[in-house]
């Protein structure tokens, strides 16, 4: 099979596809499972249901494992598979309240309910006070812990699935030693806004019910204020949160303009995934850009003879 390896296993038995290329691996920074697509060639003894589970493995490197979801028929020899990984499980509804727990420990909590595989989870720290989810899918329950999180710490976790177990990280220990420019692929395009997302004055309030009483705490940019406006965030603090911490934390990840980056047809690498930051330099007359930028989505093409990404970037500080 050369550099491919792709294998699935159904009623005890193991079975190595031959397959038409490329095998397409899709990759989000959150809210959806890792995906891989493929097209089977049947034959006389290839035999394998949903639910059965696959393993891809390219160039040495261990790829994906997860489960057949879907499975397509185009003609006689050919079967079009979908597989998902285990955050395709996070597509379920439940109703959790809890307290005093951290992002981690509530996703510590849903591994063990709903008998999944947990890997390498990071400490997140901060500790929520408490919080009802009513019929969310585990994926809102996760992203809402996660929020929480950012929004008091100032620090990002990404979730994923690492070959069959489910991680955790911070997003300060998936950074790559890899650059892109304006040469590794075959088009790209990037944007620069402010008109989603971005704002220079954070107003936090908080209700005191027993004295009538409301805090206010505020923190802004007079400066961007004067350039682009008033941008306001308001929000209502939660049990326990520090409002002064809380304000200047939001201002540090809102104030400044959004950035994307698309890139097409890179060179593949197999360690990038969503969540995952590269090195990004590129030279565009009046504009250029020299930062590391985070992957929003990655859809890698594995080829016998060749391996590509198309990349959506974000993040990073384009100076003019």
């Amino acid at each position: 099979m050369g550099k491919y390896q792709l294998l699935v296993m159904s009623g005890g038995n193991i079975y190595e596809c031959a397959v038409q290329e490329p095998v397409i691996w899709e990759v989000h920074r959150k809210g959806t499972p890792g995906k891989l697509t493929f097209n089977v060639i049947k034959d006389d003894v290839i035999s394998f249901h949903e639910g059965d589970a696959v393993r891809f493995d390219y160039d040495g490197h261990k790829i994906f494992f997860g489960f057949v979801f879907t499975k397509k028929r185009s003609d006689n020899r050919i079967i079009g598979v979908t597989a998902y990984d285990q955050l395709r499980y996070f597509k379920n509804k439940d109703t959790y309240t809890y307290k005093a727990k951290t992002a981690a420990a509530v996703l510590k909590m849903l591994i063990a309910d709903f008998k999944l595989q947990g890997g390498l989870i990071d400490d997140t720290k901060h500790v929520i006070a408490s919080r009802v989810e009513d019929n969310q899918e585990l994926f809102t329950i996760m992203d809402n812990a996660g929020a929480i999180t950012t929004k008091n710490t100032g620090k990002l976790f990404v979730l994923y699935d690492e070959y069959g177990k489910l991680y955790y990280r911070d997003v300060g220990n998936l950074k790559l030693d890899i650059l892109v420019d304006e040469e590794s692929g075959e088009t790209f395009e990037y944007t620069t806004s402010i008109d989603e997302n971005t704002y220079n004055k954070i107003k936090l309030t908080r209700e005191d019910k027993k004295k009538g009483k409301r805090e206010i705490f505020i923190a802004q940019d007079s400066k961007n204020m004067n350039q682009w406006g008033v941008l306001q965030l308001p929000e209502k603090l939660d049990e326990g949160e520090n409002g002064k911490v809380k304000a200047d934390t939001l201002l540090a990840l809102h104030n400044q303009k959004t950035r994307k980056l698309h890139i097409n047809k890179v060179f593949g690498d197999p360690r990038v995934r969503g969540g995952t930051t590269l090195g990004v330099q590129l030279y565009l007359g009046d504009l250029s850009v020299a930062k590391f930028m985070m992957v929003e989505t990655v859809k890698h093409s594995f080829y016998e003879s060749d391996h590509r990404m198309d990349l959506k970037l974000i993040g990073g500080d384009f100076v003019a």
